[in-house]
């Protein structure tokens, strides 16, 4: 592409309201962040279980840097695996109930791995319509058969499913949806399905906050984790982290292991991450209470933002959409609010389908910041917002 080409590009981006550009923010303790000497309430992060401030957890990572060194120093299949990774993995299937685990430098990359191993050419894959960016890529890769059904839409997915007839099919969603926030019924989709049509299952921001322990949202359904061919999470949210890793049997590892080129030809995650990410899922086994108080946190804010007169979608997670009438109106409410000391971003397409402000919750906010956020909300909200 021409140097012009990319300009022009570029220009239509911002008049579109669409062009993004990274800040320069400093994370700080107690659902805040720092902004251009400023500090500001923080309501665009996934820190579901406040972990990223935990002083336990910061001084775990530090230690493990001294002990074990920041570098795995390879990938996983040549010097990568060490006894950091071994520990975590061992760790991640007494939580989660599994056998086998692989570890990847990222959510991203765990998902497409996923999707590239486990959906084989002659099968088709049945996609919810609102799945993440990284299982939508593998589409456009051109190398596997697939329709996607509307959000949530169970019928339609029976439908296909009919339709399907002999055909190999395999399913694979979120248990709770980054942009939406609401929850799949895993119990309900898996009855459609026969024992040879496997789910796919992308639980990065159930995993932690929901379930006994925070084992997921699959957990919290009743669902066993055999009865998922493949799980992914990840680290980055409510584990305070990064990375991701997949789930399942020995055997459906193993296949993926054998094949993966996001899993064979990338540097292993940091030992130090590792050992970090052990404390990390203790932290959130044993604290039930940041789930608790995340939950109170959730219930205020909507009983608060209904009083208020804002019209909220069904989400009953920590993440809150607030739709907007168009990407101007969402801009404009985010810079409105940054002005008022809030942080929250604006969330526009192609990343979802109608423009919003994410609200996302944590176990660090206090009360006062909650109602904070709602007076902000209605006192900056646009006239013409869809949320009046």
């Amino acid at each position: 592409m021409h140097l012009s080409q990319m300009q022009q590009w570029l220009a239509q981006r911002r008049d579109q309201g669409l062009y993004r550009q990274e800040q320069l923010l400093q994370p700080l303790p107690g659902g805040l962040l720092g902004f251009n000497g400023q500090t500001l309430l923080n309501f665009s992060g996934n820190d579901y279980l406040g972990l990223a401030s935990a002083p336990t957890l910061r001084q775990a990572f530090a230690d493990a840097a001294h002990n074990v060194g920041s570098a795995a120093t390879g990938s996983p299949l040549v010097t990568g695996f060490q006894r950091a990774h071994a520990e975590l993995s061992r760790v991640l299937c007494d939580w989660l109930g599994v056998e086998a685990v692989l570890l990847f430098s990222s959510g991203f990359a765990a998902n497409q791995a996923m999707l590239s191993a486990l959906v084989a050419p002659d099968e088709l894959l049945l996609l919810d319509k609102y799945c993440h960016a990284s299982m939508q890529d593998v589409l456009m890769q051109g190398q596997l058969r697939f329709k996607r059904y509307p959000h949530q839409d169970f019928q339609a997915l029976r439908q296909l499913l009919a339709k399907a007839q002999d055909k190999a099919v395999v399913v694979a969603t979120e248990g709770v949806f980054s942009m939406d926030g609401d929850i799949t019924d895993s119990r309900a989709l898996l009855s459609l399905l026969s024992p040879e049509q496997p789910l796919l299952l992308d639980d990065a921001h159930g995993i932690g906050v929901l379930g006994e322990e925070g084992r997921g949202s699959w957990q919290q359904q009743g669902v066993t984790a055999q009865q998922l061919q493949c799980l992914m999470a990840n680290f980055g949210k409510a584990l305070a982290g990064q990375g991701g890793f997949l789930a399942g049997s020995r055997d459906v590892i193993d296949y993926i292991r054998q094949q993966s080129r996001h899993y064979i030809y990338s540097t292993a995650l940091s030992p130090a991450l590792c050992q970090a990410m052990v404390h990390s899922i203790e932290l959130c086994r044993r604290e039930q209470w940041r789930r608790d108080k995340m939950a109170e946190n959730i219930a205020l804010f909507r009983s608060g933002a209904v009083t208020a007169g804002l019209q909220l979608t069904d989400s009953v997670t920590a993440i809150q959409p607030l739709l907007c009438r168009d990407n101007a109106t969402a801009i404009l409410w985010s810079q409105a609010l940054k002005k008022a000391g809030i942080w929250l971003t604006a969330i526009r397409p192609p990343t979802v389908p109608q423009a919003r402000l994410r609200i996302c919750l944590s176990a660090a906010h206090s009360p006062a910041q909650i109602t904070n956020l709602i007076s902000a909300l209605v006192k900056a909200r646009p006239v013409d917002s869809d949320s009046n």
